[in-house]
This record gives C-alpha cells, sequence and structure tokens, in this order.
C-alpha cells in the first residue's frame, strides 16, 4: 500500500509581500524554534517582516535567552509573568522584572499578562493578584500592556477598567473566543487588537466580521508561534513568516490590498511598541 504524500503548501514568500510587516507576539526562544532560529529568521526576512515581539514569559526565560537575539535587531522585547504561572509573580520575580526593564531598552511591554480560566494551573485569585502586581508595574515602568485572556474576558476587562487602564496603551492579544464579544468595549477604551492565524479557520466566522470593525490605526497581526498555524499550515508548527497568510485573510475581509495592510500592521505595531524599523 503506497503511502499518503502530503499535498504541497504554498510558501509565505510567494504573496510578493514588503519588507514592512510586522508579527506583534511570537515565542521564539521556544523548543522547536529557537534551535533553528537563523533558518526561521531568515524566512521570516525574505516573506517581508521587519519587526517580531519576543514575549519572555519572566526574568529567568529572559535571562537565559535574550543574548540569542544579539544579532536581531528587529527584534523587540516582551516580558510578563503568564497567568497560568501565577504563582511564580513573587516579590522577588517582580524586583527582577523591574530591574530588567530599567536596564534594557529592547524590552518595549509588560506581557503576556491577564487571566487564564480554560486551564486549571492557577488558581483564578492567584491570577487576578499576579495580573493586578503586573499592571502596576507597567504603570511604573511606563510600559504598554500586552494582554492573555482565555475563557474570562469579563473579568479581565473589569481588572483593566478598575485599575485605570482605560485609555492606557493595551494591547489584546490573540483576539478571539469570548473576547470577540466585547469588541466595542475594547474599543471604547481606545485598546488595541491583535488578530491571531484562526481567523483563517473558515468556522470562525465571528472573528471575521470582527476584523471589519477594528480601527485601522489599532490593528495588528501575529502568530503566537509556534502555536495557532494559519490556514494552509493548520496543524504544522507556525512560525514568524506564517503571519504573511493571517494578514491577506484580514486585508481580504476588510477589502484591502494585502500589502498595504501589511505595511499597516507593521507600522501599528512599531508605533505601540515604540520599536524602531530596523529590520530583521
Amino acid at each position: 500500500m503506497s503511502k499518503k504524500k502530503d499535498t504541497p503548501r504554498p510558501l509565505p514568500d510567494t504573496l510578493g509581500l514588503p519588507p514592512t510587516g510586522a508579527d506583534s507576539h511570537a515565542h521564539l526562544d521556544s523548543e522547536g524554534i529557537i534551535e533553528r532560529l537563523p533558518e526561521v529568521m531568515g524566512r521570516a526576512r525574505s516573506t517581508g517582516l521587519a519587526s517580531i515581539g519576543q514575549v519572555f514569559l519572566g526574568p529567568a526565560a529572559y535571562h537565559a535567552n535574550k543574548g540569542t537575539f544579539a544579532g536581531y535587531p528587529g527584534v523587540f522585547f516582551l516580558m510578563g509573568i503568564h497567568p497560568c504561572d501565577g504563582q511564580e509573580c513573587t516579590g522577588a520575580t517582580l524586583k527582577a522584572m523591574r530591574e530588567a526593564f530599567a536596564e534594557d531598552p529592547r524590552l518595549r511591554a509588560v506581557g503576556e499578562i491577564g487571566l487564564d480560566f480554560y486551564w486549571k494551573d492557577c488558581p483564578p485569585f492567584i491570577q487576578e493578584e499576579a495580573f493586578r502586581v503586573q499592571l502596576a508595574l507597567a504603570k511604573e515602568t511606563d510600559r504598554p500592556v500586552v494582554i492573555h485572556s482565555r475563557d474570562a474576558a469579563k473579568d479581565t476587562l473589569r481588572i483593566l477598567e478598575a485599575e485605570g487602564f482605560s485609555g492606557r496603551p493595551v494591547l489584546w492579544h490573540c483576539f478571539s473566543g469570548d473576547a470577540v464579544a466585547f469588541l466595542d468595549r475594547f474599543l471604547a477604551n481606545g485598546w488595541h487588537i491583535s488578530i491571531p492565524g484562526p481567523v483563517t479557520y473558515p468556522a470562525n466566522h465571528d472573528l471575521r466580521e470582527a476584523v471589519k470593525r477594528i480601527p485601522p490605526d489599532r490593528l495588528m497581526v501575529e502568530t503566537d508561534c509556534p502555536y495557532l498555524s494559519p490556514v494552509p499550515w493548520r496543524g504544522k508548527p507556525n512560525e514568524p513568516a506564517l503571519v504573511a497568510f493571517t494578514a491577506e485573510t484580514v486585508a481580504l475581509e476588510r477589502g484591502m490590498d494585502p500589502a498595504e495592510l501589511w505595511t499597516l500592521c507593521g507600522d501599528n505595531t512599531r508605533r505601540f511598541f515604540n520599536a524602531p524599523a530596523k529590520g530583521l
């Protein structure tokens, strides 16, 4: 019996996008990516990416891997304690984060932080306390905030508004799921929205409709790699170059030229994070 062959998948560099794009949220230090970083970054560059937001999940990951990105000036850093690791948000951890933000200009935002009620790794009350103290850190260090919220949009909103983040720089990362129903409230608060790969999935009608309503100056795209690969790479490990397919779908839904949408989202990302357009 013959073995079934994989159907060839289109490559992102065939979209012909300009060198102006950005992946607002990536985990380049993940296993499976960091070992082949030059190859991954080469594909990102040839696809047209100029900027990537590298997310460190705490100071230990930051100190272990920040040097890996010394040769990639277009990579800027985010750091935060993920809600599933809320118990790790100790006084010592916060002190280490505070010192890192004071010393490293590549650290552009506090995140990803928030609430996650899908996984049961950390009790909600601990997640909420970790969220609040990191919001305070963002104010103290004058950094934007990048939100992780899964099955917790209502409570995440409640805390953000209670802590005075209406009108402050907030990016709702991986916008999808229960967050879609709260889009109008996010926009009323002046926040930014980052669209992930699942917008390309045919069943995500609500998300596709929502992307049409986001103001052009508050829209970004992301991979969240190595997770959430877009069609036509769904089911395979994600990487920054594949954000091109997400941008293509968002452009289609908004009735825009993909190259125009690509540049728009790249410019929005660099402006929000105050990140220089140095290229990868």
